[in-house]
């Protein structure tokens, strides 16, 4: 065997060592990315999920107490209810498209 040809196996050899390993740190780091990725869209869901929770249970019992201290005073305008339900609706879709566009 010459030295050359010998020199050129070792080489390789280092070359394609060197690619594998900085292979594996850059499919270890983009995993760990997704990851954080995962957990933290999981994590903003689960209080968006909270918080339309606790908007419809104070709703709710703000409906409810209406009904109570409305049934002893004047009728209620349904047309004003019907406005604000419309309002509330299109400002949950707004929040729901800009959730799903900051998502993806």
């Amino acid at each position: 065997m010459s030295n050359p040809l010998l020199q050129a196996f070792f080489v390789g050899r280092a070359v394609a060592e060197v690619i594998n390993e900085r292979f594996e740190v850059a499919l270890t780091d983009a995993l760990s990315e997704l990851g954080k990725f995962d957990a933290e869209a999981r994590e903003q869901l689960r209080q968006f999920t909270e918080e339309v929770t606790q908007r419809a249970n104070r709703a709710a019992e703000a409906a409810n107490a209406g009904q109570a201290t409305t049934s002893s005073q004047d009728p209620v305008d349904l047309q004003a209810n019907i406005d604000e339900l419309r309002a509330e609706i299109a400002l949950l879709r707004n929040e729901l498209q800009r959730y799903r566009s900051s998502s993806v």
